[in-house]
């Protein structure tokens, strides 16, 4: 297939959404607005293959038009066919080589939402915003992210090869990176002067328990406040957010979640299991995600901590596979995660209370088009002022 049919066929599909989406809002009051939608729908199909100047791919213009249906709705939804769904349900619980990367759809394209530190990605330059124009050589385009997640798997030491889009660049980057077996990074503490500095890099089960037990160990080293470095943090149970909230919050509500046919459920911290009231600041970046963007939006609006940082990247929902006819499936969020006020975390992410970006490294040429990229090894350079942490200790009682 062409580049020019792919736009087009692209174009069409595009064209198609929109004709669902705001007929569906223009006629919602209706109750056959869905049929009079799904007319628009089939008459756009037929005046495609009865008009397009050339034989167009009926199969490739349908799936485009459910997947950009669903992306418009929710970036991370995903509709796998039969055989596509096969395949996910055999290797969902498999664990496999991985090359450290959590995805997203935006634009029709995977966008890389977070890297684990340390992992493979990571190490080859991968950052969050990166755009995955494609995947061993399969194009992202209208692709299922949950497929996109599987082709990101297989056997250690197999190599995953990349076509990705940077924004200081002019040309997609081709990166090669090797899949290992990755363990998500553990909880570390450090003190700096009278505070204790909680490092977070994901949120896997359990880890709320380590951090009590990190903040038990820095109040013994005569910590008087407390900073929560939840920077990267995009792993994890949504449930290990409302958890490390409760930490530190030993009243009110931490979060709620709701959808159409999902009924309200509050979760209120319980002063069970708060273990600190020291002053606390919380440092997120565009790479925090899920559960660890929960417990920043909880600790924000309690005004139990100051949150420094930069926008988080918008992840916090419960969803749900839903098997169709003929086979495939559909995975969408049927609810999602809301502060005590406010819009779903997932629509906004999470504006901190100060906010501070992440300073980048620049390059010594005004112009990087030419630079090699990162080698497989080469770790990522970070600036050697970190003006997050520092943002985070001045908002503290000095």
């Amino acid at each position: 297939m062409t580049r020019r049919f792919q736009f087009t066929v692209v174009a069409l599909s595009s064209v198609i959404v929109a004709l669902l989406v705001f007929g569906a809002v223009g006629k919602s009051a209706s109750p056959d607005a869905p049929y009079t939608n799904l007319g628009v729908y089939s008459e756009v199909l037929s005046r495609i293959k009865a008009d397009y100047v050339e034989e167009p791919d009926m199969k490739a213009v349908t799936v485009g038009a459910i997947n950009g249906m669903l992306e418009s709705i929710d970036p991370f939804a995903s509709y796998l066919n039969a055989d596509q769904y096969k395949q996910y349900q055999k290797t969902k619980d498999t664990k496999k080589g991985e090359v450290g990367l959590m995805l997203a759809k935006r634009f029709g394209y995977m966008v890389v939402e977070a890297v684990v530190q340390n992992g493979p990605a990571a190490k080859a330059g991968f950052s969050t915003g990166d755009v995955v124009e494609s995947i061993s050589d399969v194009s992202t385009r209208d692709m299922p992210l949950a497929f996109a997640e599987l082709l990101l798997q297989g056997d250690p030491g197999t190599a995953a090869e990349f076509s990705v889009i940077r924004v200081r660049r002019s040309e997609p980057s081709k990166i090669s990176v090797v899949r290992a077996v990755i363990t998500q990074p553990t909880v570390t503490s450090r003190m700096q002067g009278q505070a204790g500095i909680i490092t977070l890099p994901s949120l896997q089960t359990s880890r709320s328990k380590d951090v009590a037990a990190q903040i038990a160990l820095l109040e013994k080293q005569g910590a008087r406040k407390l900073i929560l470095d939840l920077r990267f943090a995009a792993a994890g149970p949504q449930e290990e957010g409302i958890a490390l909230a409760n930490l530190f919050m030993d009243s009110g509500l931490i979060a709620y979640t709701q959808g159409q046919k999902a009924s309200r459920q509050d979760f209120q911290a319980q002063p069970s299991k708060a273990v600190t009231k020291l002053p606390l600041a919380v440092i997120v970046n565009r790479s925090t995600a899920g559960a660890a963007e929960i417990a920043a939006a909880a600790l924000l609006q309690s005004k139990r901590a100051q949150v420094v940082g930069e926008r988080t990247f918008g992840d916090a929902s419960v969803r749900k596979t839903v098997t169709l006819s003929d086979g495939s499936a559909v995975i969408l969020s049927v609810a999602k995660y809301y502060p005590a006020e406010g819009k779903a975390i997932q629509d906004t992410g999470v504006t901190p209370s100060i906010l501070q970006a992440e300073l980048a490294v620049e390059p010594d040429s005004a112009n990087d088009d030419n630079l090699p990229d990162a080698a497989p090894d080469e770790p990522a350079k970070k600036p050697a002022v970190d003006e997050q942490l520092n943002k985070a200790l001045q908002a503290l009682p000095q």
